[in-house]
């Protein structure tokens, strides 16, 4: 089986200690554990904390940087791919992976939360799971739903969710993890079955 990358999106606040990186290294840790290879931002907070679970529990690290930043990438990064702008940085996070997990996070996950979810939604990218961890997106999720699913315009295509969630919401970090494996995990045994 080739490499399966998940694709983590959160915020760069949180240090060593916080609840929320706690979580994300624990995410890290599962996302490994499941075979996955993990791909951030590649720079501190959740970004670090998702790394370095995945590099303790032996799985590859990528990190997206960009020079805008003038940073480098946190030390649990195995592979810095390093980009010019923002927007170089956010679509190869995207296209590098094969599914996806929002975090809790900013105005900068916010954007990646909602680029992958109008992909999906417009079906430029299929295939590829989006989780969101916990209950932080929820607010977001109900209210965009609810514009997106209410009445639709005379002659208008139907939308991408009207035949089931294209974002999905994990309680925990392995439900998060299992969503993913089950998903891509389906996916990998129907390109098997077409060789």
């Amino acid at each position: 089986m080739s490499e399966v990358i998940i694709t983590v999106f959160g915020s760069s606040r949180p240090g060593v200690g916080d609840a929320d990186y706690e979580e994300a290294l624990e995410l890290g840790k599962a996302l490994a554990g499941c075979g996955f290879a993990v791909c951030t931002g590649g720079y501190g907070g959740l970004m670090e904390a998702v790394s370095r679970g995945a590099k303790e529990s032996g799985g590859k690290t990528y990190g997206v940087t960009a020079e805008f930043f003038e940073r480098r990438a946190n030390e649990w990064v195995d592979v810095e791919v390093r980009k010019q702008t923002w927007q170089e940085r956010l679509f190869t996070l995207i296209e590098m992976g094969d599914g996806f997990v929002a975090c809790k996070g900013g105005t900068g996950t916010l954007v990646e939360l909602s680029v992958v979810w109008e992909m999906l939604n417009k079906s430029v990218m299929q295939g590829k799971p989006c989780v969101v961890l916990g209950h932080f997106w929820q607010p977001i999720l109900e209210r965009v739903r609810e514009v997106e699913l209410g009445v639709r315009a005379q002659g208008s295509r139907a939308w991408g969710e009207s035949n089931g969630r294209l974002v999905q919401s994990a309680e925990n970090v392995q439900e998060a993890a299992r969503l993913l494996a089950e998903v891509l995990k389906k996916k990998q045994r129907g390109k098997e079955a077409k060789k």
